[in-house]
């Protein structure tokens, strides 16, 4: 076994930071494949200890720019998640290296590490994730089979045959697992996908712009709403529409129903003669607040309402607040938490029927999938980036609407009040894409889809139980092989 010097660190370090690199808004899918396959290549002949030591530095330079988004949200909350995050290869490193084929046991351990962060902690933050420096690449179809775990382990297992090809030269091994690879990126491409149904419908999406990287309690919400507004009314009163969707909370207001920001949009959906799907958030008390988007009718009467579930850890909660104060840390960026909403993730909007995916949760693809699963013929993204200094979140949330596209076999709306607003195709092709703190209307047919992709009906649990199940049986492989030879060398001794 070799050691973990400081030269291997270094290039651990930087095979990391190709990864990091392979992410919006920076670069491009095959840094990913090359950062994983030096990794593979520096410490397959590392003890195990060594391997997990190895893996934490390789993902922490791999997070460490990629979740730098966090950091203007909430810096002791970035120092805590990186390395977390981290930790949770180094596990994965650590059983793999304990297992049979470590060709095969690492980049399952991995794809299982990338999916526990997806739920845990507070939540999950599955961002910076392999998934996502994917999104634009030709195996990017494997979501519409299994989802970002599945695609997650495809390019792991991709990084990972590289090395093991060029100094094995075991041929046949390789083939079968090339082979398995290159079927289900086959099976991907002709996995069902959702049918138009042969309607469409014209969707306005409002973007009011305005400046990047401010705060709720450091604005003024009625200036995010005249910007919306004015935005809204360079619309002719002639355009054929049949929706008009607003961003996230750009209303900040006590009750919507009885508010003049009420008033204001019933006045524009009876001017277009389209009913409105705007962001509102509204006071509970001084505890909490709702996040919630809500349809706003032709005659001024109030539609359906979907609130948020998934709620951004530091952003719109802080976990452990209470201990929190007491150590001293601040959390008055975030004086009170979003209650969390407990409906399904549908509106009716006319006589169709949406999924919603409210900012964070289009990086949930469970989250998402509701909205289909319950009869949405499009996805409708709603968020607010403009907290956040720079682009990195708002790149990566484009790239997971365009991984939400394909897993569901719909068209995905996203609309931003300082951008990125755009339209994703079910092929995960963007659409009239704005630029950051742009105000500016972008109007689309799009076509309604029906019909449940594989990854729709079997979700992350299945993926999960195959992946689990299969490194458990490469760990009793390793112990009966270490038996085997053990009674092997005991025999031999005897003699």
């Amino acid at each position: 076994m070799q050691s973990l010097s400081a030269p291997r660190v270094a290039a651990v370090i930087g095979a990391g930071a190709l990864v990091a690199f392979s992410l919006p808004p920076w670069g491009f899918w095959p840094l990913a494949v090359i950062g994983i396959a030096l990794f593979a290549a520096l410490t397959r002949r590392l003890s195990p200890r060594a391997q997990a030591a190895a893996a934490w530095c390789f993902t922490l330079a791999w997070f460490a720019p990629g979740m730098g988004w966090m950091w203007h949200l909430t810096a002791p909350g970035y120092l805590v998640a990186v390395p977390l995050f981290a930790s949770l290869h180094a596990l994965a490193a650590l059983v793999a290296a304990r297992a049979a084929y470590l060709v095969v046991a690492a980049p399952l351990a991995h794809a299982l590490a990338e999916a526990l962060r997806f739920s845990t902690p507070f939540g999950g933050v599955p961002l910076a994730t392999l998934a996502i420096t994917h999104a634009d690449s030709p195996v990017a179809a494997v979501t519409r089979v299994g989802g970002p775990i599945l695609l997650s382990y495809v390019v792991l297992q991709v990084g990972f045959l590289i090395p093991y090809l060029w100094t094995r030269r075991s041929w046949r091994a390789g083939s079968a697992l090339i082979a398995t690879v290159g079927a289900v990126v086959v099976i991907a491409w002709s996995a069902p996908s959702g049918v138009d149904v042969g309607e469409q419908i014209t969707i306005a999406a409002v973007q009011g712009g305005g400046p990047q990287g401010t705060l709720a309690i450091n604005t003024r919400a009625r200036d995010v709403v005249e910007r919306h507004l004015a935005a809204t009314q360079t619309i002719p009163d002639e355009t054929a529409l049949d929706m008009v969707v607003w961003p996230e909370n750009v209303i900040d207001v006590d009750s919507f129903y009885d508010s003049v920001e009420r008033e204001e949009i019933a006045a524009e959906a009876a001017r277009l003669g389209v009913p409105f799907a705007v962001g509102i958030t509204e006071d509970v008390d001084a505890t909490y607040f709702t996040n919630a988007q809500v349809v706003v009718n032709t005659d001024g009467t109030l539609g359906d309402r979907y609130d948020k579930v998934k709620r951004v850890p530091f952003g719109e909660f802080i976990p452990l607040r209470g201990l929190l104060e007491a150590l001293g840390a601040p959390v008055d960026r975030i004086p009170r938490d979003a209650l969390p909403g407990d409906g399904v993730a549908n509106l009716r909007i006319a006589d169709t029927v949406v999924g919603v995916a409210i900012s964070w949760e289009v990086f949930f693809s469970g989250r998402a999938n509701e909205g289909i699963e319950n009869g949405g013929s499009l996805l409708l993204n709603p968020t607010n980036g403009s907290s956040y200094t720079g682009t990195i979140l708002q790149s990566q949330q484009i790239a997971s609407s365009r991984l939400r596209a394909i897993e569901t076999g719909r068209w995905v709306v996203q609309v931003s009040p300082t951008g990125f607003s755009a339209f994703v195709s079910p092929t995960g092709e963007v659409f009239d894409r704005t630029g950051v703190s742009e105000q500016r209307v972008i109007i689309r047919e799009v076509p309604l889809r029906i019909g449940r992709t594989l990854y729709s009906r079997i979700g992350d649990q299945t993926v999960l139980i195959l992946f689990v199940a299969a490194l458990l049986t490469l760990l009793a492989q390793r112990r009966s092989l270490f038996r085997r030879l053990t009674t092997r060398q005991a025999a031999i001794t005897d003699r």
